[in-house]
């Protein structure tokens, strides 16, 4: 064998007790596994890990990452690997980088900097998904990346590739096209469909337009992870919408980053839960994620009424630099509540600025957008409108406006997956990015007992493993792939704050890929084990 861990506390995966064990590891699998006490030799190696005192689980599976650039760019990639995640799935909120044409690829990067830069830094020489996911594997002089990785075509990119950014119904030719590039990109091996509903154009989709996709990723064994189009007002509504298109389309549903936030919606995730079971009760085969913070993260852009985003960056950038405009701008966010804040009129003491492209403006980061125009002797509304203009779209925002007991009660649902949504630009991003899965284990095992630790192993890896349709992960099991994290469950958890942000977890000594260590004592070693993840037929 190549390695024995010894002594570990094995957490399988299954949700049942742990039980001690050696685990033999060889040839990239877990070859065999020794309970304590059991008749017969314990399994040898070339080489012996004591785990005394540790756990060992299945790599942690990340179903909602925003790492689309940043394993192309970062063969240290910390962030997610020192938190024990062996494998991301990224293409989420139906805004990434394939399938495209020359076009699209501008547009999007330019659409989507303040989640992974503009990418000027690479070479994005792929188009579709399948060339996307061979760059992944032939990264860093074909070494490969820092962790696995799975692809979700995302529906926004699609719509802009082939209808661009008006808000109109799809010609027939054009719907055509879209399912043409959906199936197209399942068969080159993403294992699903993302959208982003409240994020231009993917959200000017109508359900018609959405159920004929959902079809197609069906046909080809996917599911569809959509970002429904309000987490605010009509929350409920928007759950409803999608748990009826995917039973139209027959398509599995996982719904991503599923809370329910803003005033209106305090203390209503048993509402959801109650929703979420009936459906489940009638047939629907529904998962979700979420991540343990009570704030979101996204882009200042993001919160604007639709209509101001239609035409694409340079039109969003034309309409703010117009008084009348602008004007009627501030009034749908302000007063009315745009679509972009998910029904809520805004509230900028909620709004604090994560992170800027232009260094110039860093003097902004850390700060709400009601203090910096306190500072500034203005209104909320002018900072917010500079910062747009001065950083052409590029500021990355915390949206404060979560709830800690919707939280609680929708984690512990027998659905619910880990899902960081880790934005990984900006100055201070969310802590989730870095903290997400030792939070988990920390605060709400340990700390708060929320979730057992085998059942909330459960929910960061063979829950999510069943969804991505893997015969291989996900488990402690002979045969399985050697994606493994040993962790101390007395002292695990996040490092990351919200003052601190990219501060490592403690608690997580060894993570191995395939058999190898990326994490050792504690510290990233210079192995690129990741590949990219393709579904099967």
């Amino acid at each position: 064998m190549d390695l024995v861990v010894r002594n570990a506390t094995v957490i399988d995966g299954t949700g049942t007790p742990s039980y001690r064990a050696d685990v033999a590891i060889d040839d990239a699998r877990i070859a065999e596994i020794h309970p304590s006490g059991a008749p017969g030799p314990r399994p040898t190696a070339t080489r012996t890990l004591d785990a005394t005192g540790l756990a060992l689980a299945p790599g942690f599976i990340d179903m909602h990452a925003h790492s689309d650039l940043a394993l192309l760019r970062d063969p240290d990639h910390s962030a997610k690997a020192a938190q024990g995640v062996t494998l991301e799935v990224l293409g989420q909120d139906g805004l990434s980088y394939a399938p495209v044409d020359d076009r699209t690829l501008a547009e999007v990067r330019k659409a989507i900097t303040g989640w992974n830069g503009d990418g000027s830094d690479l070479d994005l020489d792929w188009r579709t998904v399948g060339e996307y996911l061979d760059r992944l594997d032939r990264n860093f002089g074909g070494q490969g990346i820092a962790v696995n990785a799975a692809y979700l075509i995302p529906q926004g990119t699609v719509r802009m590739y082939a209808v661009g950014w008006d808000d109109r119904p799809a010609t027939d030719a054009e719907l055509t096209r879209m399912k043409e590039l959906v199936a197209q990109g399942m068969a080159e091996g993403a294992v699903g469909m993302s959208s982003g509903l409240t994020y231009t154009p993917g959200m000017y989709a109508k359900d018609a337009e959405l159920t004929e996709l959902c079809r197609v990723v069906a046909e080809h064994g996917g599911y569809y992870c959509p970002h429904h189009r309000s987490y605010g007002a009509g929350a409920l509504a928007a759950y409803e919408e999608m748990i009826q298109l995917t039973r139209d389309a027959g398509c599995p549903l996982h719904l991503a980053h599923a809370t329910m936030n803003f005033g209106v919606n305090k203390g209503r995730a048993p509402e959801l839960i109650g929703l979420l079971d009936d459906a489940l009760a009638a047939g629907a085969d529904i998962s979700l994620d979420t991540y343990p913070y009570t704030p979101g993260s996204t882009t200042l852009v993001a919160m604007l009424p639709s209509w101001a985003s239609e035409g694409g960056p340079e039109s969003i950038l034309t309409r703010l630099a117009g008084e009348a405009t602008a004007e009627r701008i501030r009034h749908h966010l302000e007063e009315l509540g745009s679509d972009g804040c998910h029904g809520v009129p805004i509230e900028w003491d909620t709004i604090e600025i994560s992170g800027v492209s232009v260094p110039e403006l860093a003097e902004h980061v850390g700060r709400t957008v009601a203090e910096s125009a306190r500072l500034r002797g203005e209104e909320p509304w002018v900072t917010a409108r500079r910062l747009l203009l001065d950083d052409r779209l590029g500021t990355t925002i915390l949206q404060h406006v979560g709830h800690e007991e919707n939280v609680r009660q929708i984690m512990r649902h027998r659905v619910h997956t880990g899902g960081s949504d880790g934005i990984l630009q900006g100055d201070k991003p969310h802590p989730r990015a870095y903290g997400t899965f030792p939070q988990y284990l920390g605060r709400y095992v340990r700390e708060l007992g929320i979730l057992s630790l085998e059942e909330c192993v459960a929910h960061l890896t063979s829950r999510p493993a069943a969804r991505l349709r893997l015969a291989d992960r996900g488990y402690v099991r002979e045969g399985y792939r050697a994606d493994l994290v040993l962790f101390d469950p007395q002292t695990v958890a996040a490092g990351s704050t919200f003052e601190n942000p990219r501060t490592l977890p403690v608690g997580i000594p060894h993570v191995l890929i395939d058999g190898r260590f990326v994490i050792e004592d504690g510290r990233r070693t210079s192995v690129l084990a990741g590949r990219a993840v393709r579904s099967t037929p």
